[in-house]
């Protein structure tokens, strides 16, 4: 999935059990402000498939759902940024879709879940290193592991 043409990711947030309706709508809205200072073309609330009886189609938002367009080389500092930012939040998992390709990123860090980012960026395409990182090239071998599921 490489080239220069742009790319939608959808997320998906998942709060932690005690989280409210209003308390991941609040907290969307802070992870799509800080998407945007990145350098993406947009984050946009996501549109639910499903509108509740005498709604119309497309008027329903999903809740916890972001619509981030981007340049391929913008991929690897929105993801970075996902895993900062669910850190220090009350978000259990933040689900991450390119095409058919997924990531689930969760609030605990750890070295599998390094590789699974580092794997799943490198399944897009070449994106540039951010500054102090290793250029990417193929997936330290690993034993095959994938990054669905995580």
């Amino acid at each position: 999935m490489g080239g220069d043409a742009t790319r939608v990711m959808n997320l998906v947030l998942e709060g932690s059990a005690d989280s409210d309706q209003e308390e991941l709508d609040t907290l969307t809205l802070q992870l799509r402000e800080r998407l945007l200072e990145l350098d993406i073309d947009r984050a946009e609330l996501n549109r639910s498939d499903g509108a509740p009886n005498g709604s119309k189609p497309g008027d329903v938002i999903a809740l916890g759902a972001l619509a981030v367009t981007m340049a391929p080389f913008a991929l690897r500092s929105v993801v970075r940024l996902l895993e900062t930012w669910i850190g220090h939040r009350p978000v259990r998992t933040v689900s991450i879709t390119i095409g058919e390709d997924s990531l689930e990123l969760q609030a605990v860090s750890s070295g599998d879940q390094r590789k699974l980012i580092d794997a799943f960026i490198t399944r897009q395409g070449p994106t540039p290193p951010l500054a102090g990182e290793p250029a990417s090239g193929p997936p330290p071998e690993s034993g095959g592991g994938t990054a669905e599921g995580a």
